[in-house]
């Protein structure tokens, strides 16, 4: 089993943009091989500061996630109007 910590900051204005569309991904997720459970975190001192953390199976089944069409679309989706950087995930092993 792993966690990843997935930690994105939008573009002011845009954080119900960006949980809107994690609704969206929600689905997704819940329908990728090896994936088990995923939570939208708010940071509460910066309201355009987001953690989405996500449990797997094992590191490969995210990986194959993340390399999916479904992962890319989603993402250049946020590069070209939400996100104000470049998102930063780590992965926890238990």
């Amino acid at each position: 089993m792993i966690t990843v910590g997935m930690n994105y900051h939008v573009l002011p204005g845009k954080q119900q943009d960006f949980e809107s569309k994690f609704a969206g991904v929600l689905g997704a997720l819940t329908a990728a091989p090896g994936h088990t459970n995923s939570t939208l975190w708010k940071d509460v001192a910066d309201d355009a500061s987001y953690l989405i953390t996500s449990e797997w199976n094992d590191e490969q089944a995210f990986a194959s996630f993340i390399q999916s069409a479904e992962f890319r679309a989603v993402t250049n989706w946020g590069k070209e109007q939400i996100l104000s950087g470049r998102p930063q995930h780590k992965i926890y092993k238990t």
